[in-house]
């Protein structure tokens, strides 16, 4: 049987895109090993400088205006796909993907990224483009810019992005609702006695995971301060990231701790470090939502950006799995009543149990390998 070829597009303008993409790769190689997989980034196909521009724009914003980002999100929200800025951006790159499509042969293409998705499915919408292009929709909210009608099939993270989707038009049978997919590893069972063994952690005290890299390193030492200092006992799990000025900014703090504070830079097992807490304190990036309500863990989001984020939030609260709190002080009290209060996490720990439906990876993969089948069928009948 002829080997599944796959050409896989995300974005590195936040890394929810990539990541999106390289779970749906790992569960493509535990169901078909053979698979060729390519996986590219959108920016590649870019100018090096409007690469560069676009990204280091997007950031800034991200981080020092995050409000302005904000207005900007709502303003395009509604776009129509034939306005003029939906117009401009279907034509980005379009000849060079059509000419790395042709050479590398795929059966289908999956995006993870709106503005390649859109590229690709004009191309499919005017007959150019003869692959089935599937679009996985990686937050819990629909943008205009990821509605288009060339999409052959979208893959969405629950029931509401699907109604949204189909109130632009798109048919009902062409979504699907499978989750965001996440890493295989965070559905696998694990042993919490042994990773909290590994990890120095007393297993008799609540763990509060900080997902501190996203955080000005103010907020964070302020964060791990207030728990380093609770009369009540818990122990505190920092993710830096690949901050190591962070790192050493809340040192002090770890050291003085009247309740242990472990402090880790870049970590490559986010799975078991949520295996073993009771609450995340994070932003609201889709994939992290994801990967926590996945776990099972209860979040509590820390000033979510507004946009794409703040209607992840919105997602989670609804669902009863977290809270948002939108400035320190609401942090510190939710904090004070999470500790004083644990059975408010074991029944968050409930609702983020059945917020998502489930294997979200394997869905998707399943699906995928469905399509693949019935257009080699449709083929070889033709």
């Amino acid at each position: 049987m002829k080997q599944l070829r796959i050409l896989v597009f995300s974005a590195a303008f936040g890394n929810g895109h990539f990541r999106a993409a390289e779970a749906v790769i790992e569960g493509i190689r535990i169901k078909e090993p053979s698979a060729i997989i390519t996986h590219l980034d959108f920016g590649d196909f870019l100018s090096k400088r409007l690469n560069t521009m676009v990204k280091n724009l997007y950031m800034e914003m991200i981080k020092h205006t995050p409000k302005l980002w904000g207005r900007f999100y709502y303003k395009t929200a509604k776009l129509q796909p034939e306005s003029m800025l939906q117009r401009f951006l279907k034509q980005l790159g379009r000849g060079d993907f059509l000419k790395y499509i042709q050479a590398f042969e795929p059966d289908l293409i999956v995006c993870t990224y709106p503005t390649v998705s859109s590229i690709l499915a004009q191309l499919r919408l005017e007959r150019i483009l003869h692959v089935p292009v599937i679009t996985v929709i990686t937050d819990y909210t629909v943008h205009s810019h990821w509605v288009h009608p060339g999409v052959d099939r979208y893959m969405v993270a629950c029931a509401q992005v699907k109604k949204s989707l189909v109130s632009w038009g798109i048919e009902a049978q062409r979504i699907l609702v499978t989750g965001i997919p996440v890493s295989p590893k965070f559905e696998e069972e694990m042993n919490r006695g042994f990773i909290n063994s590994k990890l120095g952690l007393n297993p008799d005290f609540p763990t509060f995971l900080v997902m501190g890299g996203v955080y000005d390193g103010e907020i964070v030492k302020r964060i791990c301060k207030k728990l380093a200092d609770s009369l009540l006992p818990v122990q505190t799990i920092v993710v830096c990231g690949k901050n190591e000025k962070l790192y050493h900014f809340i040192e002090e703090v770890t050291v003085q701790a009247r309740n242990p504070i472990l402090r880790l830079g870049y970590v490559h097992n986010v799975e078991e470090l949520m295996e073993v807490s009771d609450l995340i304190i994070t932003k609201a990036g889709g994939l992290t939502v994801s990967e926590a309500l996945t776990k099972h863990l209860p979040i509590l989001i820390f000033k979510p950006i507004p946009g794409q984020e703040d209607e992840n939030a919105q997602f989670v609260q609804s669902a009863g799995a977290g809270h948002i709190a939108g400035n320190e002080e609401e942090l510190e009290r939710l904090l004070e009543g999470f500790l004083s209060s644990p059975e408010d996490i074991k029944r968050m720990r409930e609702k983020a149990a059945v917020a998502l439906p489930g294997r979200s990876t394997e869905r998707v993969v399943d699906d995928l390998i469905l399509l693949a089948s019935d257009l080699r069928m449709k083929q070889k009948i033709g």
